[in-house]
């Protein structure tokens, strides 16, 4: 797939360029930071609610590469912007988000439990997202208990399609998730698309596993507590990209960047800013 041989290349320059001496850290760890991709997890999250517009444009404004959304469906069949199954934790409402009428979901404040200065942030919408950051950052779809919502592959497929982003020249769109049939089906919806796996799981960690993923995805995306460099070049042999989550401190960020790892997805992008 002609999107795996470009990965491959930027692996490859990733590993031209990577430090070799502990006598240039200093230095290298500057050109080691720009190659390392900044992901904004559910936006900026460590400071405005999570997947809300103001998290989003914050990510955007602290320089952020990307944003990493989570996207699960209505009852009624609209594609919505929210991490949990259910609207407790982060909404002033109940239930489980396919229970759910899109008109009820969009009444909900997904703002107020951060503070409040967000109150009355509403649940965003897929496309909005897609309209509103298009050109403007990277986006990063992981879809969130596809097996819930069955079909949610073909719509995630139409809307990206609809507005020009299944082609390469647009980059910057990745779709990931922990469901690994569902990243399958994404990569022949859209093989032109980057696709990722999550795991935190050790398992999947295995040569098998890793070549396994390789047939399909483009990024092993695993949480940080099981990155080694060992893996790291492990994954990187297998022609995919490595990005790890969710760094809540600078010195994950920092143990990261010496792990060479290609994105870092945080709660607080100013930890990956190769600036600070």
């Amino acid at each position: 797939m002609n999107k795996k041989v470009l990965i491959g290349a930027g692996v490859a320059l990733s590993l031209l360029f990577s430090p070799f001496s502990q006598a240039f850290a200093a230095e290298s760890a500057i050109g080691e930071r720009k190659q390392v991709d900044n992901i904004a997890h559910r936006g900026a999250t460590g400071y405005a609610p999570e997947n809300t517009i103001a998290g989003f444009d914050l990510a955007v404004d602290m320089k952020a590469d990307y944003i990493e959304i989570d996207v699960q469906r209505s009852k009624d069949g609209q594609l919505v912007v929210i991490h949990d199954t259910s609207v407790d934790r982060t909404t002033d409402g109940t239930g489980k988000v396919g229970d759910l009428t899109f008109d009820y979901l969009r009444s909900l404040d997904a703002g107020s439990w951060k503070g409040e200065q967000f109150a009355g942030e509403p649940i965003p919408i897929f496309e909005e997202i897609l309209e509103r950051y298009q050109g403007k950052v990277g986006i990063l779809i992981e879809l969130k208990a596809p097996e819930l919502y069955p079909g949610i592959e073909e719509q995630v497929a139409d809307a990206l399609k609809a507005r020009n982003l299944d082609k390469p020249q647009n980059e910057k769109i990745i779709i990931q998730s922990f469901n690994f049939e569902s990243m399958k089906k994404m990569d022949q919806l859209m093989p032109k698309i980057p696709i990722g796996v999550l795991t935190s799981n050790r398992a999947d960690t295995t040569a098998e596993a890793l070549k396994e993923f390789s047939a399909y995805a483009d990024w092993f995306n695993p949480s940080y507590g099981i990155v080694t460099e060992e893996l790291v070049n492990q994954v990187h042999s297998h022609g995919m990209q490595i990005g790890s989550w969710t760094v809540r401190s600078q010195e994950a960020a920092d143990f990261l960047f010496e792990m060479e790892v290609d994105a870092i997805i945080t709660d607080y992008p100013d930890y990956v800013d190769p600036r600070s």
